[in-house]
């Protein structure tokens, strides 16, 4: 069965966006990351929250637009309070947010199942459906934005390292989420 993965790069103060869902502060810190370059081809399907998808993306107009900048193709499913009466290729939008995570690991065949998006995370994280989760630390300090995990009140959720590594510019830090 496809694991979920919540992969994200993030400043030092852990914001994933800034202000409003500002993402343009990350194209001046995003550098060459040899073990990160893999990750694209290890995921089969995106589950996005609304937000994201219909976000701001750093690189829109540029060939490295989208997801993994650029360098992934493939189905999207989308959790939205208000699903589209129009389709849009390889873009599947979802209310109900244990269907759409059914139908993307369907559709990832095996891969991992990549969730973009701060709440769609947090509720993925909440539900235990989260498998692993991938924080690329950037060297900036933000100190404002869209926070990695937020759940006002408090919720934690347990993890343990797999793994670490750097490159100049970044920290990869890979968890696996302890149930």
């Amino acid at each position: 069965m496809s694991k979920l993965l919540y992969s994200v790069a993030m400043s030092a103060d852990a914001f994933i966006a800034g202000p409003g869902g500002d993402m343009s502060w990350m194209s001046a810190h995003l550098a060459p990351n040899p073990p990160m370059d893999e990750l694209p081809g290890k995921v089969g399907a995106l589950l996005v929250g609304n937000r994201t998808y219909r976000g701001d993306d750093p690189n829109k107009g540029t060939d490295e637009e989208g997801a993994f900048s650029g360098a992934w193709q493939g189905p999207q499913f989308v959790l939205t309070h208000d699903v589209p009466d129009t389709a849009e290729p390889d873009v599947a939008f979802h209310d109900d947010l244990h269907r759409a995570v059914a139908a993307a690991r369907a559709a990832a065949g095996g891969k991992y199942v990549s969730i973009l998006g701060a709440d769609v995370a947090r509720q993925c994280l909440l539900a235990g459906l989260v498998d692993e989760v991938l924080t690329i630390v950037l060297p900036v300090l933000l100190g404002d934005g869209v926070r990695l995990f937020e759940q006002p009140g408090g919720a934690s959720v347990r993890l343990e390292q797999v793994s670490v590594s750097h490159v100049p510019g970044a920290t990869n830090i890979w968890y696996r989420v302890l149930r």
